[in-house]
């Protein structure tokens, strides 16, 4: 009999009090307002493991949401995203407390200086032993440019021009300026590493210039799995030549099947394997022990959320200030610099006002399964067989709640049908998600700058 697919499963999450579901930070049971809190993330991370989570997966931004109403007035009140905090310093106390979870981080290509950025991530792959990814993003909020000093944000597609080249650097930090046995840590003759076996990496390119060694030893994994979000025709390029993990907008299954066969189709056409990337749906999950306790759950939740922060998050992505129509004026979708894959969504449906705060009754456009555990679980393996998809982004509600509902409920009925693991596999992040070692496969993009006796 053939091996079922098993669920990859991320928690997608922020380190803020507001994130894809808008509102819901009034419940009386949400605990997000201790986002700045250490022992708020722990606990998180100890709960996403007794739940066989592959990752918690961070997502974040540079700028706020100040499209809507022309301001980020509905931001700063509904907390849709502001304030939040970087990422990157969550993971190391996570990593304390956990042994086999995996941790993917956002990082905007813009934001800091490729050589910086490499020791970074090389640093958090050393002292997570290999479970470290990285969530690559080239930005869509004129406010993040503005803030680090520039009019607006560069036109859509060259931006990820801008994103290619900021990886070439990375490889040839990551990949090409240490050898494997490079280090030696020979007391006896003062030798801890062998120069002939480091050296300086050098790039002199359209959008950045640098020469010098990587400052990190090899670490488990050298690059960290990469991810990525974008399935416009460019983003679909960048993933094709990059990404592992691609995150697409499923509304629905048929969408998803449409999205996920281009991707892969399109890795092959670069060279690589369809099976070497692997695509998760972001959804939002309701449960409970009975099908009434988590219908009136979700009847709860919706008396919190906030539909209209939700509209102002999608305001964001799309560039259009929607405060500005009817509920039922027609909207005018034209090109966007912003996140295209949105905006296209919107013009397909022919969205009105009133629709899209129909779409974000909870406060996030995500499609929301509502049942018990084994309704649940049914609904996931219908999105992994007809929507030929590989996971799940699983966004949070209430917190902690609704994580520990996931896994009190949902988790025992998928592994009951085979479909998610019972047990972590050993080995880094790559190694359990992909099965074929910790480092990028030879026909990665990346391989290409190992030095040629790595290779």
């Amino acid at each position: 009999m053939a091996q079922k697919k098993q669920i990859l499963l991320n928690a997608f999450n922020m380190n803020s009090v507001g994130h894809i579901n808008h509102g819901l930070w009034t419940h009386p049971r949400d605990q997000s307002h201790r986002y700045k809190t250490l022992d708020y993330w722990t606990s998180l991370a100890q709960t996403l493991e007794r739940g066989l989570f592959d990752g918690v997966l961070l997502a974040d931004i540079i700028g706020v949401y100040d499209v809507y109403q022309g301001s980020a007035d509905l931001t700063v009140r509904e907390s849709i995203q502001l304030p939040i905090n970087d990422p990157l310093l969550l993971v190391s106390a996570m990593a304390a407390v956990t042994k086999h979870l995996g941790f993917g981080v956002t990082v905007n290509v813009n934001s800091e200086a490729p050589y910086l950025f490499a020791r970074r991530m090389s640093t958090l792959d050393h002292l997570t032993d290999g479970r470290i990814g990285w969530n690559i993003v080239t930005g869509y909020l004129d406010s993040a440019a503005r803030a680090l000093g520039e009019d607006a944000q560069a036109e859509h597609d060259s931006r990820y021009d801008r994103a290619d080249e900021y990886l070439e650097v990375l490889y040839k930090l990551w990949e090409g300026s240490w050898d494997d046995d490079a280090i030696l840590l020979d007391k006896a003759n003062r030798v801890f590493a062998d120069p002939n076996k480091v050296r300086p990496m050098e790039h002199d390119g359209r959008y950045y210039r640098s020469n010098g060694y990587h400052l990190s030893e090899p670490s488990r994994q050298r690059t960290p799995v990469l991810y990525q979000a974008g399935t416009s025709g460019r983003g679909r390029q960048f993933a094709a030549r990059h990404a592992e993990c691609v995150f697409i907008t499923g509304s629905d299954k048929s969408s998803a099947r449409t999205a996920a066969r281009a991707l892969r189709q399109e890795a092959v056409d670069a060279g690589r394997r369809a099976e070497d990337i692997k695509i998760l749906v972001g959804v939002t999950v309701v449960t409970g022990a009975t099908t009434g306790e988590a219908k009136d759950k979700h009847a709860e939740y919706l008396r919190y959320a906030n539909p209209e922060a939700g509209l102002a998050h999608f305001s964001a992505g799309t560039g259009i200030d929607f405060s500005k129509y009817d509920l039922d004026e027609e909207i005018v979708y034209g090109t966007s610099n912003a996140i295209q894959s949105q905006t296209q969504l919107a013009k397909q449906r022919g969205w009105t006002k009133r629709q899209l705060l129909g779409e974000l009754a909870i406060g996030g456009r995500y499609p929301t399964i509502v049942g018990n555990g084994s309704q649940v679980a049914d609904e996931l393996a219908s999105w992994i067989e007809e929507g030929e998809i590989d996971g799940f982004n699983l966004a949070r509600t209430v917190v902690p709640e609704s994580y520990e509902d996931f896994v009190e409920h949902v988790v025992p009925a998928v592994q009951d049908r085979g479909i998610y693991k019972t047990t972590y596999q050993e080995g880094s992040l790559r190694q359990k998600i992909f099965r074929d070692g910790d480092k990028v496969p030879d026909r990665h993009h990346a391989a290409s700058y190992r030095a040629a006796r790595d290779r």
